[in-house]
């Protein structure tokens, strides 16, 4: 039996090596979910695991280098700084409704809900520019923490 953290964040199992087969080939995990034996252990991609692949023959793939999947980390930070208000770093993390709502607010407040969404720019491009490679990954872009 397993446990995985799924697209929420969030931890959800036991769940049997069948049924996670099923959900593989389902598209409800993919292969770079992170997942665990229930009776505890370090979490690893489900790549790792030969038994959960579903033609059961083929080697794992790795997983993307956490460098990588951190590529818009400083982008993100400056941009969230410089220009907080207007929510550029939600847009390149991918967080486009949180993007629209930073733009849209400032925007339509004629510039009086600006400064307010300034400071939370500022706040969020330092917090994205302090947090090593492998926290930013694992909080912003497995953990699609949005706001803070």
């Amino acid at each position: 039996m397993y446990k995985i953290i799924g697209a929420d964040g969030k931890e959800y199992g036991p769940v049997s090596a069948e049924q996670l087969r099923q959900w593989l080939t389902e598209g409800r995990v993919n292969r770079q979910t992170p997942v665990t034996l229930e009776s505890g252990g370090n979490w690893s991609f489900l790549s790792t695991y030969p038994e959960l692949n579903p033609t059961g023959g083929s080697p794992p793939i790795p997983p993307p280098k956490t460098s990588d999947r951190a590529s818009n980390k400083i982008a993100a930070g400056v941009c969230g700084i410089l220009l907080g208000c207007l929510g550029v770093h939600k847009f390149i993390l991918g967080y486009t409704l949180a993007g629209l709502i930073m733009l849209l607010v400032s925007v339509l407040s004629c510039g009086f809900a600006a400064p307010v969404f300034g400071i939370i720019g500022l706040i969020e491009g330092i917090l994205y520019l302090v947090k090593s490679d492998e926290e930013f990954v694992r909080i912003y872009v497995d953990g699609r923490k949005e706001w803070f």
